[in-house]
């Protein structure tokens, strides 16, 4: 291609700010190759910009200014008959590397990347500044945005990414998370994003809740949990976990989407299941309460169950009824904690039957810290006065498992403040061993009210504990006030409070008074 080319030769100032042009010219006219111009139009155009200044004007005129001019120099009118290729190509590579550099990516890293990935190079700028806008606006820019472009250039040019940004931005509000989209986007084959948008409808349509639908989407891996599978999939697995509270469990981990129904889910339900008896209620409950026990493999559970049966002598259903108190009990370690706890128990005195009574009871047990808790609660309870390896030791280890180390001191120093010994609080602690995990301010409550409003003598509680376990307003009050117009204030403790609700509004109350 040639471009008809007009010399002006005319002698001109230079200011610091403009430039002056003298009104006499002498004209030629001269064809020359464009590309006797610019050798390689797409070639190191930063320097192109620095040596040229170029301006356009109507007409398809275009004015270039040498970059030094110390003497009279020539100014040059080129006037192209038409677009000339060459030079639209040197100007949309030259603004190519203008929207890199505003990515954050220098000069070697646009030819690298540029030279790895040719098409971007053919792709219209308009289409590379819109996807990169399209990014911005749900949140990928700055760092993230130059991170995403290194690591994946196609995603400035994939076709199949628009309709995810366009649902994420405008059906889910832009709540999707910038940095898993950005995940998505890197880890994922652009192909496998096609259906994107129809797969999280079908969540929505199986109730996963609007409000919590961005949850689901944000702690998923999304290339496994949606991308990768077909809608049939998705479908299957929705419709299998159904029976167990399958919405609520993708809500509470969203993680199980990321699972293979039939190579990992099915034979991890069908075992629990199985062990429960055939319950398919009960081991939806286990789901509901610990959904990140099937992130555990199916080995593992195994290896507990077979664990619980050799060594301890439990059957499946009493496994499976300690499992579903207390699922984590999946997670502890045999050797470290399962293990060493069962033979404590087993020291104490306690058989089969005692220790399946204790682990649904006390589940904490085999989870809780030895050096930082256990170790110190036993230390409290040999102090005043249960023996090591016994069962009452066991029981009121058990008991306190709920409790802090901290609660359980000051429980045993209200005691103490009050005129209790030792002796009393291991005395009241063996008929009700609830008594030490109680709340301290409310023991004091009930003991105040006790001594002052009641006038009973705190000693009173050496023979019936659990006055301490009642509610204060609701039970001890109550029945205290209704009693005592009739019975007097003797009236026994236990008498007063273990009667049941039913019972104590239809006894016919006696009119003389009453001391047990």
């Amino acid at each position: 291609m040639v471009a008809a080319i007009t010399m002006f030769t005319d002698s001109f100032c230079l200011s610091s700010s403009s430039i002056f042009l003298n009104s006499h010219a002498v004209t030629t006219t001269k064809l020359l190759p464009a590309v006797s111009l610019y050798a390689n139009p797409t070639a190191r155009p930063r320097e192109w910009f620095s040596m040229i200044n170029a301006t356009k004007t109507s007409h398809n005129l275009i004015y270039f200014r040498p970059f030094k001019c110390p003497q009279l120099a020539s100014r040059f009118l080129i006037q192209c008959n038409s677009v000339d290729t060459a030079l639209s190509l040197w100007w949309e590579a030259g603004m190519l590397f203008s929207v890199f550099r505003e990515i954050g990516l220098n000069e070697k890293e646009t030819n690298l990347l540029l030279g790895k990935n040719p098409t971007l190079r053919s792709t219209s700028l308009d289409r590379i500044r819109a996807r990169v806008l399209a990014l911005q606006s749900v949140g990928i820019n700055g760092f993230a945005l130059y991170r995403l472009v290194i690591k994946c250039p196609s995603v400035l040019i994939a076709e199949e990414i628009d309709p995810v940004i366009s649902f994420v931005r405008d059906d889910l509000e832009g709540k999707v998370e910038a940095a898993q989209l950005e995940r998505l986007f890197i880890t994922t084959e652009a192909r496998f994003l096609l259906g994107f948008a129809q797969k999280v409808k079908l969540l929505l349509h199986h109730e996963v809740p609007q409000e919590k639908i961005a949850h689901v989407l944000n702690n998923a891996n999304l290339n496994k949990a949606i991308c990768c599978k077909s809608v049939e999939e998705l479908e299957r697995t929705i419709a299998f976990l159904k029976p167990y509270h399958g919405i609520e469990i993708i809500v509470r981990r969203p993680a199980i989407l990321n699972y293979n129904l039939d190579s990992q889910l099915i034979p991890k339900i069908r075992f629990l299941e199985e062990l429960s008896g055939g319950d398919a209620n009960a081991t939806g409950t286990v789901l509901r309460k610990l959904p990140a026990i099937l992130s555990y493999s199916l080995e593992h559970m195994e290896s507990h169950v077979d664990f619980m049966k050799s060594y301890v002598g439990l059957d499946d259903q009493e496994i499976f009824k300690i499992i579903l108190v207390f699922p984590n009990v999946v997670s502890a370690s045999k050797e470290r904690k399962l293990r060493p706890r069962i033979e404590f128990l087993k020291q104490c005195g306690l058989n089969s039957n005692d220790i399946f009574k204790f682990l649904t009871r006390a589940p904490l047990f085999v989870a809780l810290s030895f050096e930082d808790n256990l170790a110190h609660k036993l230390g409290f309870l040999v102090k005043i006065g249960y023996e090591y390896r016994t069962k009452e030791l066991a029981v009121a280890l058990g008991a306190v498992t709920r409790t802090s180390c901290e609660n359980m001191q000051k429980v045993i120093e209200l005691f103490l403040s009050y005129g209790l010994s030792c002796e009393d609080i291991f005395y009241m602690s063996k008929k009700h061993p609830q008594i030490l995990q109680y709340n301290p301010g409310s023991l004091e409550e009930k003991m105040e009210y006790l001594t002052d409003e009641m006038g009973r003598d705190v000693s009173e509680l050496l023979t019936f504990p659990a006055f301490l376990g009642y509610k204060l307003d609701d039970r001890i009050k109550h029945r205290y006030e209704v009693k005592k117009k009739t019975a007097g204030t003797g009236m026994s403790l236990n008498k007063l409070l273990s009667e049941s609700a039913d019972r104590f509004s239809t006894t016919k109350q006696p009119k003389s008074l009453v001391n047990d």
